[in-house]
C-alpha cells in the first residue's frame, strides 16, 4: 500500500505534467502521426513521431483533456525518444498491465514517471484516460512498422 506522502508525491507529479507538459509542439518532420479521442470524456490527443532505422528520433503531442490523459502522454513522451519501436512497444504494454491492476508492473522502474499513475487502476473510468496516449502510440507503431517495409 502506498503512504499518503508518496500518494501526495504521485499527484503533484501528474499536476506537474499537466500544467507543464514535455513534449507538446507540433513536430515538423513527422513520420507518423495518429488522433486519438475519448468522446466520453472530451479527451483528444493527436501523437507526432518522427521515426528514423527503427527507433523513435522525436515525441510529440498536440492534445487537451483532463489531468490523467494529458500528463500521462506528456510522461509517455519523456519515455520514448531514443526507444526502438519494440521497445516503445513494450513500454505501452507494461503501462497498460499497471492500469489492469498489475502490481508487478507498478514496480516496474522502466516505467519511470508514469508509475505515479498507478492509482488510476483503481478508478475503471479514468483508465481510458490514461491509456489514450498509449492506445496512440500502438496505433502509431504498427503505422511507422508498416509504412517502414513498404
Amino acid at each position: 500500500m502506498d503512504s499518503p506522502q508518496l500518494n501526495s508525491l504521485y499527484q503533484q507529479l501528474i499536476l506537474e505534467h499537466y500544467r507543464h507538459p514535455r513534449n507538446k509542439a507540433e513536430l515538423d518532420e513527422k513520420t507518423v502521426e495518429v488522433h486519438m479521442a475519448n468522446p466520453v470524456c472530451g479527451d483528444e490527443i493527436r501523437l507526432q513521431l518522427r521515426i528514423e532505422n527503427n527507433e523513435i528520433a522525436e515525441a510529440k503531442f498536440v492534445g487537451q483533456g483532463c489531468s490523467i490523459s494529458q500528463a500521462a502522454v506528456s510522461m509517455m513522451t519523456t519515455l520514448l525518444e531514443g526507444r526502438s519501436l519494440d521497445d516503445a512497444d513494450a513500454l505501452a504494454q507494461r503501462f497498460t498491465e499497471m492500469m489492469h491492476g498489475s502490481q508487478d508492473a507498478a514496480k516496474d522502474r522502466s516505467l519511470g514517471d508514469l508509475r505515479a499513475l498507478q492509482g488510476v487502476s483503481k478508478f475503471p473510468v479514468r483508465i481510458k484516460c490514461a491509456l489514450l496516449g498509449f492506445d496512440a502510440l500502438q496505433e502509431a507503431l504498427k503505422k511507422g512498422t508498416h509504412e517502414a517495409t513498404h
